[in-house]
């Protein structure tokens, strides 16, 4: 949208910065600054309308940076205050091939939470099982991954890890976000995250040993700086 803007006001300054060459062909028109002034105006008007659009994209930018960066503080402040068994932002091998990352993931008294984050404001539509969502925020539209599909495969690839322990499928929204329809009861909103926590039950478990699932998690992480160039490079080729 912005650049789309940007072309028109440059080629409207290009246009009435010529004008003048133009002009002083005509006698009538080369008297004073009559040839000068109007282009003048213009260019400024235009210049000015540029720098309004630059900065109010550049502000929009930045809150929106702002407010993601505060949404993922606050689901990781409300984490470690729940367990002290959570992890943020590894890299595991993934279930389907390739590599994964999680968002984070918290370890209860029941099994392992796998969360994934999303920031949006506005309005969020789609349905559980289409491919992709949409997000509404004033003139911007976009359409992004289903989250819930997409943590999905992000809750398989932990359960390769530790295949006995149960392994919860959840996305949080953080933002002023509304949601237009019903969801799933495991996409919530981060003012929900510490009563979903609190509340949730995975039922009967046999694990016994929770220290030990847990070093397992661990021992399955790929934090090395090869394994994060790999993952950027499968990133980007997708």
């Amino acid at each position: 949208m912005l650049r789309k803007i940007l072309k028109t006001v440059i080629a409207a300054i290009s246009l009435f910065a010529i004008h003048p060459l133009h002009a002083a062909s005509d006698p009538a028109l080369t008297t004073g600054l009559t040839n000068v002034g109007p282009a003048l105006v213009v260019i400024s008007a235009a210049a000015a309308l540029l720098l309004t659009l630059m900065f109010r994209s550049s502000l929009a930018q930045l809150t929106r940076f702002v407010t993601a960066r505060i949404g993922k503080w606050r689901v990781t402040r409300i984490l470690a205050a729940k367990s002290a068994s959570v992890l943020d932002d590894f890299i595991l091998p993934g279930a389907f091939g390739g590599l994964t990352r999680i968002d984070h993931a918290i370890l209860t008294s029941g099994g392992i939470i796998c969360i994934q984050t999303k920031h949006c404001n506005g309005i969020v539509f789609g349905d559980p099982d289409e491919p992709q969502w949409t997000n509404v925020d004033g003139v911007r539209r976009r359409k992004f991954l289903n989250p819930h599909i997409q943590n999905e495969g992000r809750t398989k690839a932990l359960q390769l890890a530790v295949p006995n322990v149960p392994i919860a499928n959840l996305v949080v929204f953080t933002g002023a976000v509304q949601f237009t329809s019903a969801h799933e009861k495991n996409v919530i909103h981060v003012r929900e995250l510490e009563s979903y926590i609190s509340k949730f039950v995975f039922g009967p478990s046999r694990i016994k040993d929770w220290d030990a699932v847990w070093l397992t998690v661990n021992a399955a992480l790929l934090g090395d700086e090869a394994s994060r160039k790999d993952f950027n490079a499968q990133l980007s080729l997708g």
